[in-house]
């Protein structure tokens, strides 16, 4: 990837951009000589503070102590372009000048990127993103005393964007690793890379969000901050207030390419994971339930007469799947893993995929209106073993408001279940988001048989029904608000 390239992502209507291996800058490093890296008290505690006094952390205790243990990461590699790309008679003719229908060609060129990392071991072990490394042929690791060292890429885990690399050398200098669940929203954080090029540059701010799931990032539970994080900081340490390392600075919403505001860190308990798994066994195996979950909004906890809109609602199972094995059916709302509470469907996936393969969980379930317990042995991740549904149908007043007929057997076979056709819609039903051509399969998690079923199942409802629907080959709650 080349320094003008940056893969981006979107969050709803906006953009998270990646800060990649491609992007300007490097490591976070700090001027700082000598060998002397002994813990000092770098903050007094806010217990002893008023609320409403200010009290500020040592940042620059933290950056002498700890800058030294951050490192500059460049790469070398290939990248495939097509062989018109930069051709001026390509966007006249779409392939070959003066010979259309040509097989179009590919040819690899030299990319260079650079990135930040942190030493967590002396003898040269070090953490940084999965995606300074990716496809790279050469990586360079850079000291603060300026020496430079091939370093050999012992494991990467796209999945959470952890990478561990490796440097020949000893009596390193080191982070220490804090604890992610002392951290608070409000508090102070540090991050030290070179954005833009700019080494040793230190910025600081508090702690916006915890545990924030971002599309198709469903294992990793954030950090947010409202830390200067720009292309550059990638891979680089996020220390709290005691200089302890609690975050790998990973993403940044952005409209410009640039810090606007908002980034995100993968907290260092996943990273220890995914560290801990690489060094014990060169690769990385995520858990697999093998759902499909989806948020609970206020319509959805009305339908299934939740006492609250939380917990991770099931869509659909997978066939002989973790899931299918342990009883879990659509409709049903993870509430709780283990004793720990299961918020949206992002905890769900994050609390999955942190988890072994072959590991048994205990499930608080929510089914037909009253709480169940229930037990899974996970499978292993192939590619998607928890996946989010897109929830964000609205709804409105009215009567339900749609055409129904049963599928035929020839429709049924089609798509591999039966349920109901819509064929018309209009009512709360169309404000709700359902449109023709829809297979309803399930009402409040009943399902769909024929007709007169629906019709009753709607006489019955207090206000709001869940409909789960099958729209091309996904499945969907959508709560329609009946008054």
């Amino acid at each position: 990837m080349n320094s003008t390239q940056r893969p981006t992502k979107k969050i709803a209507r906006l953009t998270l951009v990646l800060l990649a291996a491609g992007a300007i800058g490097g490591a976070g490093l700090a001027a700082y000589g000598g060998t002397a890296y002994a813990q000092t008290t770098l903050a007094p505690t806010l217990s002893s503070a008023p609320i409403g006094v200010v009290t500020t952390p040592n940042f620059a205790q933290i950056n002498k102590l700890y800058g030294p243990a951050v490192v500059n990461i460049t790469v070398k590699g290939v990248e495939k372009v097509s062989d018109s790309q930069g051709d001026p008679f390509q966007q006249f003719f779409g392939q070959f000048p003066g010979f259309p229908g040509m097989p179009q060609g590919s040819h690899n060129v030299p990319m260079e990127g650079v990135g930040s990392g942190f030493i967590i071991s002396s003898n040269g072990i070090i953490l940084t993103n999965a995606h300074v490394v990716k496809d790279a042929k050469s990586v360079v690791v850079k000291l603060t005393d300026r020496r430079e060292y091939h370093a050999k890429v012992l494991g990467s885990d796209p999945q959470t964007d952890v990478a561990v690399i490796k440097i020949d050398a000893t009596n390193l200098p080191t982070v220490k690793i804090g604890h992610v669940s002392s951290l608070q929203v409000g508090d102070w954080v540090l991050a030290i890379g070179s954005p833009y090029g700019l080494e040793s540059t230190a910025t600081a701010g508090i702690v916006s969000a915890l545990g924030r799931s971002l599309p198709d990032d469903t294992s990793v539970p954030f950090i947010q901050t409202d830390v200067p994080v720009n292309p550059g900081n990638s891979g680089g340490p996020l220390f709290n207030s005691q200089g302890e390392v609690v975050g790998i600075n990973s993403q940044i919403y952005t409209k410009t390419g640039g810090y606007q505001g908002l980034s995100f860190s993968i907290p260092i308990d996943v990273a220890e994971k995914i560290k801990d798994q690489i060094l014990a066994h060169g690769k990385v195996q995520h858990a697999r339930l093998g759902v499909t979950a989806q948020e609970v909004n206020q319509d959805l906890a009305d339908s299934f007469n939740l006492p609250s809109p939380s917990g991770a609602l099931i869509a659909s199972v997978m066939k002989d799947s973790a899931a299918e094995h342990a009883g879990l059916k659509p409709g049903d709302i993870i509430r709780k893993i283990d004793g720990r509470e299961i918020v949206s469907s992002g905890d769900l996936a994050s609390a999955i995929n942190m988890d072994a393969p072959g590991q048994k969980i205990t499930m608080d379930v929510w089914r037909n209106g009253k709480p169940m317990t229930m037990t899974a042995t996970l499978g292993k991740l192939d590619s998607s073993g928890v996946s989010a549904a897109d929830s964000s149908a609205s709804s409105a007043h009215g009567k339900l408001g749609v055409a129904l007929r049963p599928l035929t057997p020839q429709e049924a076979s089609a798509i591999g279940t039966q349920g109901l056709l819509v064929e018309q819609v209009s009512g709360a039903a169309e404000r709700a988001g359902i449109q023709p051509e829809d297979v309803i399969l399930a009402i409040n998690g009943v399902p769909a048989t024929n007709v007169d079923q629906v019709r009753k199942e709607v006489a019955h409802a207090k206000g709001t029904i869940a409909l789960l629907i099958q729209r091309g080959d996904n499945k969907i709650f959508v709560p329609v608000r009946l008054k």
